[in-house]
């Protein structure tokens, strides 16, 4: 980081020098085009005994002055914009640059701590089963338990391999027409019955809706925007998921009663990394890639997607698929 601001105080003071530079020999150019001028005119006078032809003269040089001096300060401005322009790009360059590392510092800090805690849960499951007695029950809820975490720690990795697919364009999308009622419920029943079992997440899924989608990426999209409404939803509040039918539409959404999206973040959520705020104080940790990973298979799906207010408080997110 030090580096970093020595670099662009070296280039502030370089770019300083030659803004400096170009000033002077500007000024030093039209004072020497109007001195050769002068001359030229003390010469024509001494020379020229015919008045009407001094005018003449006369008038031409300061014509020729008046020319010498704009095409000076004109080329002089195209070049001053030129070198601003260069200013800006490079400064815009090395925004994105920094962006794009704290993006990427971010995501290291919070892959970390996503990665371990369920692999720290599962462990601490198993060391329990390993040096306690524990009667049939309990050990199923700690090996469900673990299997939870096991489940999570593979969403993950499925959720970091498949944005490097999508980037690389080596993921191709087969769309089928499938039953979506169907498909919707298996997911959320594989990933999400401890939530649908305690009320915390609500489900209001009319029967018989299809569209077509693509089998393997379409999980991502459920459990992805399920994950965040929990995320960002304090005190377990209560998470609804509804699917329907309109008239040219299926239509899917997730509404939540969180903190809900600023305006500001209402642009910038789909891209890659994207978290408010800085991971090391934020509280809810993700690796930034959910919302990108959505967004990408949306569109390959030819469907639309749009974010709007919960209110009095949170967010939802529509889907709207291609009825077939």
């Amino acid at each position: 980081m030090k580096a970093r601001s020595r670099s662009i105080i070296i280039l502030g003071v370089l770019f300083g020098y030659i803004l400096l530079q170009f000033l002077w020999w500007e000024v030093l150019l039209v004072r020497q085009t109007g001195q050769i001028i002068d001359l030229k005119q003390k010469i024509i006078e001494l020379s020229t005994t015919n008045e009407s032809r001094l005018i003449e003269e006369i008038d031409l040089l300061h014509q020729k002055k008046k020319m010498q001096v704009m095409m000076v300060v004109g080329e002089g401005t195209v070049f001053l914009l030129l070198l601003l322009f260069g200013i800006y790009k490079i400064k815009q360059a090395q925004d994105k640059e920094t962006t794009l590392n704290n993006q990427q510092k971010n995501f290291f800090l919070s892959i970390t701590h996503e990665l371990k805690t369920p692999i720290a849960a599962t462990k601490l499951q198993l060391q329990t089963l390993q040096k306690q007695k524990l009667n049939e029950l309990t050990q199923q809820t700690l090996i469900a338990n673990a299997l939870t975490e096991t489940e999570r720690l593979n969403n993950l990795i499925d959720n970091v391999l498949l944005a490097s697919r999508l980037d690389a364009g080596e993921f191709m999308f087969k769309l089928e027409k499938q039953n979506l009622s169907e498909t919707v419920t298996g997911i959320l029943n594989r990933y999400y019955k401890k939530e649908i079992a305690s009320g915390e997440l609500k489900l209001k899924i009319d029967e018989q809706i299809f569209a077509e989608i693509d089998e393997s990426s379409f999980p991502s999209i459920i459990t992805n925007l399920v994950d965040n409404a929990l995320k960002y939803s304090p005190d377990r509040k209560e998470i609804t998921l509804e699917l329907l039918s309109e008239k040219n539409a299926s239509i899917l959404s997730v509404q939540d009663k969180g903190c809900g999206i600023s305006a500001i973040d209402k642009g910038k959520i789909f891209n890659k990394f994207f978290r408010a705020g800085n991971e090391e104080t934020r509280s809810s940790k993700g690796t930034g890639l959910g919302l990108y990973i959505v967004s990408y298979i949306i569109k390959n799906h030819g469907a639309t997607m749009l974010v709007k207010d919960n209110l009095p408080k949170g967010s939802i997110f529509e889907i709207r698929f291609n009825a077939v």
